[in-house]
């Protein structure tokens, strides 16, 4: 039987991907089709950490420019990646699979306060973790959060599900000539302003040779092909094999 290319894995979905295409709020066919996939994945063995935005709820940066104070603005975000995590949980646990939803933003009553070697022994009995709160810090993006306990917990890649299939050169909602990229550098990610991340959270990835892949998920199934190494999306990073 092939063998899965990963063993510990950080799965970052956008809240957006959550919202489907009513583009607000949670679409809950949306995520039982992550539940099912992520299910699908669990059955490989492999160790899992989820790492979910808000924006479907609301955008830190979004009310700053609106006057509002900034810090606040992203604490705000914050609280909305905690109410995206407990509709993962729910959803994941309807499917049989067991959960543990750690906050960088105490709050008991809901949530495990994050405690990196507590978030390694869940994984290692067999637990979905979802990272919630960000980093519990203003100023900084749940991509930097993905990367920043990607290196923590020491995993072996980061999964950026997208509604696009991998890094374009523009975009490739609006120009029908975008050019897809297969492989990647994280300084190509950094120097040539690809969006796929903020420049902190490649920076920390770059810093901790933590590879990146792109992919679409929309797609069901894509998950586990990514985590089989099946050439889908983009791969950012050294090559898989160096």
């Amino acid at each position: 039987m092939e063998k899965p290319r990963y063993r510990r894995i950080v799965l970052k979905l956008s809240g957006e991907a959550l919202a489907g295409n009513q583009g607000f709020g949670i679409e809950h066919t949306i995520l039982d089709s992550i539940a099912k996939q992520i299910k699908e994945v669990r059955q490989l063995d492999i160790q899992l950490a989820l790492v979910v935005g808000g924006g479907n709820i609301w955008r830190g940066i979004a009310g700053s420019s609106q006057g509002m104070d900034r810090a606040t603005a992203d604490y705000m975000g914050m609280l909305a990646t905690v109410m995206n995590a407990l509709a993962l949980q729910d959803s994941l646990e309807k499917n049989d699979m067991s959960t543990r939803v750690m906050s960088a933003i105490e709050m008991r009553q809901v949530a495990e306060p994050y405690i990196r070697r507590r978030a390694i022994r869940h994984m290692e009995k067999g637990r979905v973790v979802i990272f919630a709160a960000g980093t519990g810090n203003p100023y900084f993006s749940t991509d930097t959060t993905a990367a920043l306990r990607a290196a923590e917990i020491e995993a072996d890649v980061i999964l950026m599900a997208k509604r696009v299939d991998g890094v374009y050169d523009s975009d490739p909602f609006t120009n029908p000539k975008a050019k897809k990229f297969l492989r990647l550098s994280h300084l190509d990610v950094l120097n040539k302003s690809l969006g796929v991340m903020d420049s902190t959270a490649a920076s920390l990835c770059m810093d901790n040779h933590i590879p990146i892949v792109v992919f679409n998920l929309t797609q069901e199934g894509n998950i586990r092909r990514v985590i089989m190494g099946e050439e889908i999306g983009t791969y950012i990073g050294r090559e898989p094999n160096d």
